[in-house]
C-alpha cells in the first residue's frame, strides 16, 4: 500500500518480514529526496514560464477552460458589429479576404492583434490593406488543411500525425523570407476575460507585415499602374498580370533569340581551331538559356511581381532555369579543356615511354566526372533550398512524380553503373588515355573515358565507341600497361613440302636490317600447326610501340611472302619442295583429267 505524503511515495514496511522501526532508511529514502527535488524544480519551471507569459501580457488557459492565450485586452480593429467570423481559422481567413476583396479594411483588421503597434484606426486600416496583400500575392493558402474548428483539432490527420486529435491556440499559415531569415505568418486563438475565444493574425504577424510588405507588395511601376488593370481578373491574377506574364516570356525569348544569334555570328568568324572557336562552341547554348532566365527574372524583380500560385510555380522553374544554365556553362568550359588537353597533345600521350601523361590525364578524366557529379548535386540542393519548394505548388507536383521518378531510376540502374564504371576504370588505370588497347578483333587508342562509354581510335583513324561495363566485366589486351614494346607475328600458310630453314635466311636479313625491330635476338621463326592442306609458319620480331610495330608487321609480310614465292618458282619440276599450297593446281589438274577422261 502506498502512502502519499508530502508529494512523495513512501513504502509501507511488509508486515510478513521483520518489522522496522520508523521511516525506511538506505535507497528508499534517497527516492525521497529525488522526488522532492523534482517536484520542486517542476514548481520553478512552472513560475519561470507563467512570470514569462504575464510579462508578454498573455497567459495560458488551463483546466476546462478553452484552449486559448487569455490576455487582458484584444487589441483588434473593426469596432462593433464587424462582420468577420472568428471563432474557426478557415472560417477567419474565409471571412478576412472577402473583407479585403470588397475594400472593406476597417471590417478585415478586426482579424488582425495589434498588441505589438501602436496603431490608430487610419495605421489598423492601412495595415490590413497590407496583409491582404500579402495573403492574397504572396501565400499559397491550403485550404484542406486549415481546420475549420474552434480548437483546431486536426481530424482529418493520420493517426501518425503527432499533432492529430490535439487541441491548438497556434497555427503557421506560410512562411516568407525577411533579411536573411524566415518568418512564419500565424495565426493565434485569444481571450480576453468575459469574452469569447477568437482567432486572429497573431500580433508578432501584424508587427511584421510592413516590412515584409516592403519585400513582397507591389512595386512603383505597379502602383503607378490604372485601378482597372490592378483588379482581379480570374484566379489570383489582376489584369496588369494577364497582360505582363506573356510580354515578360516574349522579352525573355527575344533576349534569348538574340545572345544564340551573337554568339553564333562571333563563333563563325573565328578560327575553328583556335582555343576562342571551342569555347563558344562549348557555351552557346548555356549562355542562351540564361539570357532567357535571366532576363525573365530581371523583369519580373525590376517591374512585377506575379502573385499566388502563378509565382509559386514561376519561382522554382527559374531557379531551376538558371541554375541548369550556370551548371551547363561550367560543365561546357571543364570538357572543352580537358578535351583541348587531350586531343591537342595525343601523339604524345601515344608515346611509348610517357606513362607520366597517360597516368595523369586518366586522372583528370575521373577528376572531371566527379566534379560533374558534384556540380550535379549541389545545383539540385541549392535549387531545393534556395527556390524553398517544400513550401510551394511547384514542390507539390514534383513530388506528385515521385513514382515517375522511381521508375526512372529504375530504368536508369545500368546508366548509374556504367557511371561508376569509368570512375573505377580510371582510378584502376586499367585502360588509360593514351594507351593501346586491342578491343572487338582491332588494336586501338584510347583518347576519351566517358561517363558511359570509351571513345577508341583504331589503327585507321575510326572511332569505336565502347561500353564501359565492357572494360570492367570483360577481358581486353592492353599493350602499353607496362611495357611498350610488342612482339609482332606473321603466320604464313605453306606448303607441307615447304624447306623451313631456306626461309630463315631472308627472316633473319630482314630484322637485322629493318630499323623498327628493337631486339632482333628475341626474333624467332617456327611452325606453329598445320592442316590438310598447309602448314603454319611464324615469324616474330618485337617493335618499340604498337604504331610502330603495325608497319613492321606489314614489311615482314610482304617480305616473307616475296621469299616464298621466290624460292617456290625457283623449284624445278615437280615433285619437289614447294613452299606455296598447291591445293588449287591439284584441283585445275582433277578437273583437266575428268574432261579428257
Amino acid at each position: 500500500m502506498l502512502d502519499k505524503r508530502g508529494g512523495a511515495f513512501l513504502c509501507v514496511p511488509n508486515l510478513s518480514r521483520r518489522p522496522r522501526i520508523g521511516f525506511p532508511m538506505g535507497k528508499t529514502m534517497l527516492d525521497i529526496v529525488r522526488l522532492k527535488a523534482g517536484a520542486l524544480l517542476l514548481s520553478l519551471m512552472l513560475a519561470f514560464v507563467s512570470a514569462a507569459q504575464a510579462q508578454d501580457g498573455r497567459s495560458v488557459a488551463a483546466g476546462s477552460e478553452p484552449y486559448v492565450y487569455q490576455v487582458e485586452q484584444l487589441q483588434n480593429g473593426g469596432g462593433s458589429g464587424t462582420p468577420l467570423e472568428l471563432d474557426t481559422p478557415m472560417g477567419m481567413i474565409e471571412t478576412f479576404m472577402a473583407a479585403g476583396a470588397q475594400g472593406d479594411w476597417q471590417a478585415a483588421s478586426a482579424a488582425m492583434d495589434f498588441a505589438n503597434v501602436d496603431a490608430d484606426a487610419a495605421t489598423q486600416q492601412r495595415l490590413a490593406a497590407q496583409l491582404y496583400d500579402l495573403v492574397h500575392r504572396s501565400i499559397s493558402i491550403d485550404w484542406v488543411d486549415l481546420p475549420d474548428r474552434p480548437d483546431a483539432v486536426d481530424i482529418i490527420a493520420s493517426d501518425k500525425n503527432p499533432m492529430a486529435g490535439i487541441a491548438r491556440r497556434s497555427l503557421r499559415l506560410a512562411t516568407l523570407d525577411m533579411d536573411g531569415r524566415t518568418v512564419p505568418v500565424r495565426l493565434a486563438r485569444v481571450q480576453e476575460p468575459g469574452g469569447e475565444p477568437v482567432w486572429v493574425f497573431s500580433r508578432q504577424t501584424v508587427a511584421n507585415v510592413p516590412q515584409l510588405y516592403a519585400i513582397y507588395g507591389p512595386t512603383k511601376f505597379e502602383q503607378s499602374l490604372p485601378p482597372m488593370l490592378r483588379k482581379q481578373a480570374f484566379w489570383t491574377l489582376a489584369w496588369w498580370e494577364v497582360i505582363a506574364l506573356p510580354l515578360i516570356l516574349l522579352l525573355g525569348a527575344l533576349a534569348a533569340a538574340l545572345t544564340y544569334r551573337a554568339i553564333g555570328h562571333f563563333r563563325d568568324r573565328t578560327d575553328e581551331d583556335g582555343k576562342l572557336f571551342g569555347v563558344l562552341q562549348a557555351v552557346h547554348l548555356p549562355v542562351t538559356l540564361l539570357a532567357f532566365a535571366g532576363t525573365f527574372a530581371l523583369i519580373r524583380g525590376t517591374f512585377f511581381r506575379l502573385s499566388g500560385p502563378v509565382a509559386d510555380l514561376l519561382n522554382p522553374l527559374q531557379l531551376l532555369l538558371i541554375i541548369a544554365a550556370v551548371i551547363g556553362i561550367l560543365l561546357s568550359a571543364l570538357d572543352f579543356l580537358f578535351d583541348f588537353a587531350t586531343t591537342r597533345r595525343t601523339s604524345k600521350l601515344e608515346a611509348p615511354d610517357n606513362n607520366e601523361d597517360r597516368n595523369f590525364y586518366t586522372k583528370m578524366s575521373a577528376i572531371r566526372r566527379i566534379l560533374t557529379a558534384v556540380l550535379l548535386l549541389a545545383g539540385i540542393g541549392f535549387l531545393l533550398v534556395a527556390s524553398n519548394m517544400s513550401n510551394t505548388l511547384g514542390f507539390s507536383i514534383i513530388a506528385s512524380a515521385g513514382v515517375l521518378g522511381l521508375v526512372l531510376v529504375f530504368a536508369a540502374r545500368k546508366v548509374l553503373g556504367d557511371i561508376m564504371a569509368s570512375v573505377q576504370i580510371a582510378f584502376a588505370r586499367t585502360a588509360r588515355i593514351g594507351d593501346a588497347v586491342y578491343y572487338d578483333g582491332q588494336w586501338c587508342y584510347v583518347e576519351k573515358i566517358g561517363f558511359t562509354h570509351l571513345r577508341l581510335r583504331s589503327w585507321d583513324e575510326r572511332r569505336v565507341i565502347a561500353p564501359v561495363s565492357a572494360f570492367t566485366s570483360e577481358s581486353f589486351e592492353n599493350w602499353t600497361k607496362q611495357d611498350p614494346t610488342i612482339m609482332m607475328h606473321v603466320e604464313l600458310e605453306l606448303d607441307h613440302r615447304a624447306d623451313v630453314d631456306a626461309l630463315r635466311g631472308p627472316f633473319r636479313e630482314f630484322i637485322e636490317n629493318d630499323e623498327d625491330v628493337i631486339d632482333p635476338q628475341d626474333a624467332a621463326c617456327q611452325v606453329v600447326g598445320h592442316r590438310a592442306n598447309a602448314m603454319i609458319v611464324r615469324f616474330m620480331a618485337r617493335a618499340q610501340d604498337p604504331k610502330v610495330g603495325w608497319k613492321m608487321h606489314c614489311r615482314l609480310r610482304e617480305h616473307m611472302l616475296a621469299a616464298a614465292a621466290r624460292l617456290d618458282a625457283g623449284e624445278g619440276n615437280e615433285p619437289g619442295p614447294a613452299f606455296l599450297p598447291r591445293e588449287r593446281e591439284v584441283r585445275m589438274d582433277l578437273a583437266v583429267e575428268e574432261e579428257v577422261g
